[in-house]
């Protein structure tokens, strides 16, 4: 295995239609937040597709071209986070989504079809489900206690969503590949040697060849990886505490050393969260996904480096998108309030989302539960991002764009070919 660690994350898209018309816009949110957005039309274009990810900018998704081809719009937008997981908050997300389709649905298009990819997969159910409440009903406390403000927010539903390789939320994720045998959340390189998962004694191989873990190993292991988001979740709640004491007492005193208090952040490192045995031991939950993590080739190396989820966060933040065992941003939770037509396409080589989790999306989504529920799934080759699984094949994102296409076309409007 040569090159870099994390090399086939990155595609280059495509070229736009030369008809292309784009704009940009900065909206506020219903709680005064500005974020961005990047509409591209065709002519003709009455169904606009919106692409967003909680962490990631998709501007220059590699879906976008072949898209506005298929004869869609296409909305691109931040959330408040973008890049940065120090703050997000996936509550405050769903508030950023919400200015996105108002401001489509003010546009005048026929519909708005959301376009969730990855982590965007999640952002999207937890929007749908929350957006199809009666405002009293939605939630209104973060894991972290903060008000979310969705009762006072226009929410609109959006007419359709796709799901693109989505994975069961950034807490599971997370919870299924952080490091367990972490010894001291001080020290990046202490290990608890019989649940390390790069140890030959437990299972690990040597890449390129596949590890073999016993089932006693991977229960072990599965249990400690609960017991460590346990830990790291009262830690952020006890940070929270402490900062709600000093904001009453500075209420009650006014002094500034309490209000120094109120205002110091806690900015949590988590050490070594690229360690899902899934990812070197390809016969766990089989498919046709290469041997390596969505970081790179070597997650042996790659736990211990800078790059990561969550590896720097705040305690609202941790307990709201980074905690498998607190935040709400789950989609098997949020997954039966989706009940707008819904495509989920699978990549059969997804190093995040593996065959079990995708089954459980797909059996709790609401499309396909409810009487005269609309919910297609597709399956194509291709990596997590949309890499093709072979030289000289089509990109999963060129396959996956076909079945979009051709669900969009049977429900909603497309502008016809220039």
């Amino acid at each position: 295995m040569t090159g870099r660690l994390g090399a086939g994350r990155y595609l280059a898209a495509g070229e736009r239609p030369a008809s292309t018309v784009t704009s940009v816009h900065e909206l506020t949110t219903s709680d005064g937040a500005t974020v961005r957005g990047v509409l591209a039309t065709v002519p003709g274009a009455r169904t606009v597709v919106c692409l967003m990810h909680p962490r990631q900018d998709v501007t220059h998704h590699p879906l976008v071209p072949l898209l506005l081809q298929a004869g869609a719009a296409v909305w691109t937008q931040h959330t408040r986070s973008v890049n940065n997981d120090l703050n997000l908050v996936h509550e405050q997300a769903l508030l950023d989504v919400a200015a996105g389709q108002v401001f489509l649905r003010d546009r005048g298009f026929e519909s708005v079809v959301v376009l969730g990819h990855s982590g965007g997969g999640t952002l999207f159910a937890y929007y749908l489900e929350q957006a199809a409440l009666p405002p009293a009903d939605r939630i209104a406390r973060t894991p972290g206690g903060r008000p979310t403000a969705l009762a006072e927010a226009d929410m609109p539903v959006a007419n359709g969503v796709v799901f693109l390789a989505p994975h069961p939320g950034q807490g599971k994720l997370l919870l299924a590949c952080i490091d367990p045998s972490v010894a001291d959340e001080a020290d990046p390189l202490s290990v608890i040697p019989e649940l390390d998962p790069w140890n030959p004694a437990n299972g690990f191989a040597e890449p390129p060849q596949s590890s073999s873990y016993t089932p006693e190993f991977l229960e072990r292991y599965r249990a400690a990886q609960h017991d460590r988001v346990d830990r790291i979740d009262a830690r952020a709640r006890e940070a929270l505490a402490r900062t709600a004491e000093a904001r009453a007492a500075f209420e009650k005193t006014g002094a500034a050393a309490d209000r120094r208090r109120s205002l110091a952040p806690t900015i949590m490192t988590i050490f070594r969260t690229d360690a899902d045995p899934r990812n070197v031991d390809l016969s766990l939950d089989p498919s046709e996904r290469p041997y390596g993590s969505l970081f790179g080739r070597r997650p042996d190396l790659i736990d211990y480096g800078q790059v990561g989820f969550g590896r720097l966060t705040t305690p609202e933040a941790w307990l709201s998108t980074w905690s498998g065992l607190s935040s709400q941003a789950d989609f098997v939770r949020c997954a039966p309030g989706v009940r707008v037509p819904t495509l989920f396409v699978e990549l059969t080589g997804d190093q995040a989302a593996f065959p079990a989790d995708s089954a459980r999306m797909i059996a709790a989504l609401g499309a396909g539960s409810i009487v005269g529920g609309d919910l297609t799934t597709a399956r194509v080759r291709g990596l997590h991002f949309g890499a093709a699984l072979a030289p000289g094949e089509p990109t999963g994102n060129e396959l996956a764009a076909a079945e979009i296409e051709a669900w969009l076309d049977k429900r909603f409007a497309l502008a016809p070919p220039a």
